[in-house]
Order: structure tokens, then C-alpha cells, then sequence
């Protein structure tokens, strides 16, 4: 979900810089910056990152280099000629003689002598802009996009550890289930003598206690989970989440395969499954 866009604008008075940048996120939160001129079009700007964008802590940004400005001061003609003639009068009066530049000095700095006018929307303006922040939002879906080719790859290969890793288990489980047995059979004879024991009763106990250590059922379930995640990644669809709950049942599979091991070799493949299916959680949280 991280990305990156921008677009630049040379209109007639100004230079306009377009931003907008994603980060992680389990929904999608957008904040704005933007010149108090187009504050009027944030929510036109909001709808459009919607449209596009599924998921992400958005910021868009517009900034502006003005040639002019945004915002024009001026004289206030009719206070300045008014304090000047008052100003004249009071002088006659108290028989002061003034200078009139050092006279205008001082009235510029009189209340309400200079005037701030708010430049008025430009919709023609607005257009290019719009198109500009069109362009930028473009530019990050790309960027995503590159980013999502290169985690497919990473995750890919990271989910055929896996499937490799649990091809490997079959070799150990003969090993595994001898050794079960005989540490069984050693433990009986350790507290029973042999002539006590009842053969087919003991033959049916330990057919039972093998089952529950049989991880035939655990190896065909994470097999499908890791095709049915590679088939998942491999739709044109927002699957981050849906990808995040087949890993949960991914991290299931190898839990209870951990649990039922027995057996160090077992446990060292375990081991390194979940390392691997912990980095794999690690990318979805940039998978939309």
C-alpha cells in the first residue's frame, strides 16, 4: 500500500506541486493540505482518492510558488485621502507645518489604510489542477504496482519454502514413529514385568495414542492452504485480507504439526516454516 505520486503545473502567475503519498493502513484515511483558494474542492478531491484507492493512510498535498499571489494587498485610497485631509486640517488649526512624505508614512500605518482581496476561484484554473492531481494519483497506483510485482515475488517464494520444507517431513516420520514406540514399549517394561502385559490390549492402546500423533490430515490441509494462497495472490482483485486469514490457517497446519512432531528433525522444519510464514505476515500488511 506504500506509493508515491506527483505532478508539477506551470500556470500564468503561479507554480503548483501536487503530492500524494500512501502508507499502510487497514482502512483507507485520507488527510488533505491544501491552499485556502481551492479549500472549496476537497471533498471533489476526497471522491476521487475513494474511487481509486482502496486501502491507506493518503496525504495529498498542493503546494504553490506564486508569481503573484494568492492573496493581493492594496491602498486603501479613500482612508488615505481622508486621514491625509484631516490631518492637513488639524495642522492648519494647530499651526504645525508638516511634511507630506513624512506625513504618508504616518498614514499608511493608521488602521484600515491597506486592503486584503481574496482572489476569486479560477475554474479553468481548477481544471488543470484537477487534472494534475489526476495525473499524481496515476503515478502512485503505478508505484504500488511496482511495489505489489516485487512482494508477489518475495511471498511466492517464500510460500514454496514452505510447500519444499514439507516435503521433506515424510522422511522423518518412520524414524519418528519407531521412536514413539520404543520409548513407549521402555517406559511399560521400566513399571510393568512383561509376562503381566496383555498383547492385544496393549497392541490397540498404542494403535490409538499413534493416531493422535498422525499428521497425515496436517500435511494435506497447509499442502491446499499454500496453493489456495497462490491461487488467492494471483486474482486481479483487493485479497490483503483475504491472504491474512489463509495465513492464519497456514500458521495453524504448521502449529500442530509442531505439536505433534515428536521428533527434533520435525521440530527444525517447523522452526523454519513459521520464520517463514512470520516474514510472509510481515509483507500482507502492504497488500492491499
Amino acid at each position: 500500500m506504500t506509493g508515491f505520486g506527483k505532478a508539477t503545473l506551470e500556470l500564468e502567475n503561479k507554480k503548483v506541486s501536487i503530492e500524494i503519498k500512501s502508507l499502510n493502513s487497514k482502512q483507507l484515511d485520507i488527510f488533505t493540505r491544501i491552499p485556502n483558494l481551492y479549500k472549496e474542492k476537497d471533498l471533489v478531491l476526497r471522491n476521487d482518492i475513494k474511487k481509486q484507492l482502496e486501502r491507506g493512510k493518503v496525504e495529498l498535498s498542493i503546494f504553490i510558488e506564486s508569481v503573484g499571489a494568492e492573496k493581493e494587498t492594496k491602498i486603501n485610497q479613500p482612508i488615505v485621502e481622508a486621514y491625509y485631509r484631516q490631518l492637513q486640517d488639524l495642522s492648519e488649526k494647530l499651526n504645525i507645518s508638516i511634511d507630506n512624505e513624512p506625513l504618508l508614512n504616518t498614514i499608511i500605518k493608521l488602521p484600515d489604510t491597506l486592503k486584503v482581496e481574496h482572489q476569486a476561484l479560477d475554474e479553468n484554473e481548477w481544471e488543470l489542477i484537477h487534472k494534475g492531481a489526476q495525473s499524481a494519483i496515476q503515478e502512485l497506483i503505478k508505484f504500488r504496482a511496482q511495489e505489489g510485482a516485487a512482494l508477489e515475488e518475495d511471498i511466492f517464494s517464500r510460500i514454496h519454502i514452505i510447500e519444499d520444507l514439507l516435503s521433506q517431513v515424510p522422511q522423518f516420520e518412520d524414524d519418528r514413529i519407531n521412536t514413539i514406540k520404543t520409548r513407549i514399549n521402555d517406559n511399560l517394561n521400566e513399571f510393568v514385568e512383561k509376562q503381566h502385559i496383555d498383547k492385544n490390549r496393549f497392541e490397540q492402546e498404542m494403535i490409538y495414542y499413534l493416531e493422535k500423533f498422525d499428521i497425515t490430515e496436517e500435511k494435506v490441509r497447509l499442502a491446499n492452504h499454500c496453493k489456495y494462497f497462490i491461487e488467492t495472490a494471483q486474482t486481479h482483485e483487493a485479497i490483503g485480507k483475504k491472504l491474512g486469514f489463509i495465513a492464519q490457517e497456514i500458521g495453524r497446519e504448521i502449529n500442530t504439526l509442531g505439536s505433534k512432531a515428536n521428533d527434533t528433525n520435525l521440530q527444525k522444519i517447523v522452526i523454519q516454516m513459521k520464520d517463514e510464514l512470520e516474514k510472509i505476515k510481515e509483507q500482507l500488511l502492504n497488500v492491499l
